[in-house]
């Protein structure tokens, strides 16, 4: 899954980008040779891809044409309006929007149960281990310290998943398919980056090939989450709570502390994932970028502890 993946969409706007700036260089140079000549234009109108000259010994005043299909910024256009606001039309950074706005997305979601592991930085210390085997790390996150879920590898990566679910069904609002499938392929690439990171690093999994398979098994994973989300957010907080149960609690009859399971942590989670939702439908693509990626973003106000969700979970609200 490589973060260099381009899609169909931002080709053509790379396209795009390149031959209107080579357009201009030709029309430049022809200005200064001749006046007779008409300036090459770029527009929505064009026909598709034509490149088409005339030997200079049959026609002294030749020109190259380029005739290329490209899109507006204006308010009609099909165009992101992530990517409209984001950068100013003609901009050279505009090639790269979806990776960097899904970049500062994915890092919002990766924050929120971020762990270190101290003992990976010192040399032959031993790493404490859950009673699964798992490595654990320590956390401050109020996933952590409020619900009880340990700081390992498996939760870190769920609880990133169910906040890329949330930002994936407010991306499907994006005016085309073909910028839903470029914002969601990037998350997921940044998602695949960091966790092959963490592997090496905070867990020595040297081995590429060991790292891949467990890349495979997240990917399935997210596909997954994905229906199961969707399955809860159509059906209700009973079955929503139940996909919760399964991915952040293992489906398991007891927490982490070996005590049975407090069904109002998971009631607390569906209750901070429908208001989540609430409050980023009614956001623009853009703000929603600005507000996660600026100050801090675990009490950003809309990831994070809220009073509101436990009060809702608790039936005291």
């Amino acid at each position: 899954m490589s973060t260099t993946r381009a899609t169909t969409f931002w080709t053509r706007e790379i396209r795009r980008v390149r031959i209107c700036g080579l357009q201009r260089s030709f029309t430049q140079r022809a200005s200064i040779s001749t006046t007779s000549q008409k300036p090459i234009s770029c527009n929505a109108a064009s026909k598709p891809v034509s490149l088409a000259s005339t030997p200079r010994s049959q026609t002294p005043n030749s020109q190259l044409r380029f005739t290329l299909p490209v899109r507006s910024y204006s308010q009609g256009s099909t165009v992101s309006r992530l990517a409209r606001s984001a950068v100013s039309p003609g901009a050279s950074a505009e090639t790269y929007i979806a990776y960097g706005m899904t970049q500062k997305l994915f890092e919002a979601c990766s924050s929120q149960a971020d762990y270190t592991i101290p003992q990976a930085s010192q040399k032959d210390m031993p790493v404490p281990t859950t009673e699964a085997g798992e490595h654990l790390g320590v956390g401050d996150s109020w996933w952590y310290r409020e619900l009880g879920l340990v700081p390992t590898f498996s939760t870190w990566s769920q609880i990133t998943f169910l906040h890329m679910y949330l930002l994936t069904v407010r991306l499907r609002a994006l005016p085309t398919r073909e910028s839903v499938q470029t914002y969601s392929r990037h998350l997921i690439d940044h998602f695949s980056h960091n966790a092959e990171h963490r592997m090496d690093v905070l867990h020595d999994l040297g081995s590429r090939s060991i790292r891949n398979k467990y890349l495979k098994d997240l990917f399935i994973q997210w596909r997954g989450i994905i229906a199961a989300y969707d399955e809860g957010l159509i059906k209700g907080d009973a079955v929503l709570g139940a996909a919760v149960w399964r991915n952040l609690w293992k489906a398991s009859s007891t927490g982490p502390d070996g005590q049975e399971i407090d069904w109002t942590k998971v009631a607390w989670v569906v209750a901070y994932m429908r208001r989540v939702l609430s409050q980023i439908s009614k956001m623009d693509e853009a703000d929603l970028v600005f507000s996660l990626s600026t100050g801090d973003v675990k009490s950003s106000g809309i990831f994070g502890y809220s009073a509101l969700d436990k009060q809702m979970a608790e039936g005291t609200k």
